[in-house]
């Protein structure tokens, strides 16, 4: 199955852990390459979550954000061991004063590192959420690429259809182009007049109709039409073999340009390399 490498999926879910957020994005890139941002209270779970990447994707820059919010519930606690200590310095130093200067700020006392600490959840519901949801959420990307990916299947293979169509354009002109050649060369052999060797002259034009006839190149055009069709439809990843067929489309494209006698296919060699180029443009997205 053909699949993009570009997708996104957002899930939210809640409980008594608090409400656990997952985002992930990709796009191209030509290896694996994650990026997991977790809050401090699963990065443990760092290492897991990028097995679970590593075995539903192939390719792609991946970036996913895991974000943790406390239930409402969970009031924030006073450390009574670490705020007695500091209350009674703070008597110490206001008896020492007089009017408002004595005066003790309840707000300053509560900023003070440690005195107060949020009430911890269920760790391990928090972690069992997190492994949940990142797992729902990978499989949301897959299906977003997946997706994506049979768009650009189509796509490719409409050029491809396109493509075929030209080639036989091309097979069909191409008797009249050699005839067209042979008689032009006999022609301006005939202007030269003199005695000259025919078995020679033959021998020549026989050698060069072999140097212009693109018969060769329009085999193999269709023979990687045919190949990337079967790639198209295979299981495996397509991108890389995809992307290595472009090249020799687009080789052979160019020595059909470079052949080329006739301005018609020349206009056709043209419209051959933008439809190879299109496809390009796709496969670059395909994993």
């Amino acid at each position: 199955m053909i699949s993009s490498m570009t997708g996104f999926a957002r899930l939210e879910r809640s409980g008594a852990y608090g409400t656990v957020v997952c985002e992930i994005r990709s796009v191209n890139h030509r290896f694996l390459d994650a990026t997991v941002r977790l809050p401090d209270s699963c990065r443990a779970l760092e290492s897991d979550l990028r097995q679970v990447l590593a075995r539903e994707l192939r390719r792609g820059k991946v970036d996913c954000t895991i974000q943790h919010r406390a239930p409402v519930a969970a009031a924030l606690q006073v450390d009574e061991a670490a705020l007695a200590p500091l209350l009674e310095r703070s008597r110490q130093i206001a008896s020492q004063l007089s009017g408002a200067a004595a005066h003790i700020n309840v707000i300053d006392l509560l900023r003070w590192p440690g005195v107060l600490r949020e009430e911890q959840g269920d760790a391990e519901a928090l972690i069992a959420a997190v492994q949940e949801i990142f797992a729902a959420a990978v499989a949301g990307l897959g299906a977003a690429r997946n997706r994506e990916g049979q768009r650009l299947g189509e796509l490719i293979v409409q050029r491809c259809d396109a493509l075929a169509a030209l080639i036989a354009q091309v097979r069909a002109r191409l008797p009249e182009v050699l005839a067209r050649v042979r008689t032009r060369l006999e022609e301006r052999l005939a202007e030269l007049g003199g005695e000259l060797n025919q078995e020679r002259i033959e021998q020549e034009i026989v050698l060069l109709l072999h140097r212009l006839d693109v018969a060769e190149e329009l085999d193999r055009l269709t023979g990687h039409i045919e190949e990337a069709r079967r790639t198209l439809s295979a299981p495996e990843a397509a991108g890389r073999r995809l992307d290595f067929l472009l090249q020799e489309f687009n080789r052979e494209a160019n020595t059909l340009a470079s052949k080329s006698q006739d301005l018609e296919t020349t206009r056709i060699a043209v419209e051959m390399k933008v439809a190879i180029e299109q496809m390009r443009e796709q496969v670059q997205n395909i994993e």
